[in-house]
């Protein structure tokens, strides 16, 4: 059985269960949420990927490496690796952003957004066209997070800033959707690499699987091009929600849990010749990323929510 599944359909039940009824949120939609839940790993005993439902996990592992490899803002990168998840919240070819639907956030009315019935319009300038503003990989350039941090766990292992922060208050007004998962901590503990991942909004029936499984494969490739073995991981959800029209999804991946479990984990495998985080192939391929003999219950689409 797999430790991911055994929290997160407990995660499930609990907002199904307990939640909060939002009727009125940003996207329109609706959610049941819960505040300040929390998931714990060992990376070094299983890799943690759903397999009471199917992850795409060449996706979410392509769209980390986007992130913090490539530090990149343009979802044409993504969309020539066939991943179209950014689509919706892309600058057009003159580099405005029109939320469709929903409603503006905080973040959002400040200087550069313009409020609207339906969201809001966002006129990044020309030289945004097609990426999601200033968010993810722009501020991780931006700020040279992935470097610092690098060179840090080769040289201070023992540092207790080593952090990453992804929310800049200078930059949100002009970021097409401001972080959800915004800040990791990473610490040192004798030769183990642990992390913690706070995510500010989770969705948790399409964002979470995601974002474990990116964060547990951005904490491997760390380890190892820093020297170090992977530690534990520490997954903090300040808003956990589903959404209303997710909820009976979920439902059915709860009630085949239930009745037959789920496989075991699948086997994870790094290339164990690299040993320089930018030297990760990043293809469609993933040449030296690889989950091996992963089975899953089933598949199940969710719509996303803007």
């Amino acid at each position: 059985m797999a430790n991911f599944d055994e929290q997160y359909i407990a995660l499930c039940e609990k907002i199904i269960s307990e939640g909060h009824t939002i009727g009125s949120e940003r996207t329109g939609v609706g959610t049941r949420k819960l505040f300040g839940q929390t998931l714990r790993f060992d990376l070094s005993k299983e890799f943690p990927i759903l397999t009471s439902k199917f992850v795409g996990w060449k996706s979410a592992i392509l769209e980390m490496l986007w992130i913090y490899q490539e530090q990149s803002n343009d979802v044409r990168w993504l969309k020539d690796r066939g991943i179209k998840i950014w689509d919706g919240w892309a600058a057009d070819e003159n580099g405005v952003y029109k939320q469709v639907g929903g409603k503006a956030g905080m973040a959002d009315l400040s200087k550069g957004a313009k409020k609207q019935d339906g969201g809001r319009e966002l006129k990044l300038g020309s030289e945004y066209a097609h990426t999601i503003g200033t968010a993810y990989g722009w501020i991780v350039k931006q700020y040279g997070l992935t470097d610092r941090l690098l060179n840090v766990l080769k040289t201070n292992p023992q540092d207790r800033r080593m952090i990453m922060s992804l929310w800049q208050e200078e930059y949100l007004a002009t970021a097409c959707l401001p972080s959800c998962a915004w800040n990791t901590q990473w610490c040192v503990t004798g030769k183990k690499l642990n992390v913690t991942l706070n995510i500010r909004s989770s969705d948790v029936a399409l964002g979470l699987p995601y974002n474990v499984t990116q964060y547990a494969t951005l904490a491997h490739l760390l380890a190892q091009s820093t020297g170090h073995e992977v530690g534990e991981m520490l997954v903090v959800l300040n808003d956990a929600h589903l959404y209303s029209n997710q909820i009976e999804g979920i439902k059915e991946q709860i009630r085949v849990y239930r009745e037959k479990g789920c496989p075991p984990p699948p086997k994870f495998w790094i290339n164990p010749k690299i040993k320089d985080f930018y030297k990760f192939d990043n293809t469609k391929e993933l040449k030296d990323i690889k989950i091996m003999d992963y089975e899953y219950n089933m598949k199940i689409s969710f719509p996303v929510s803007v």
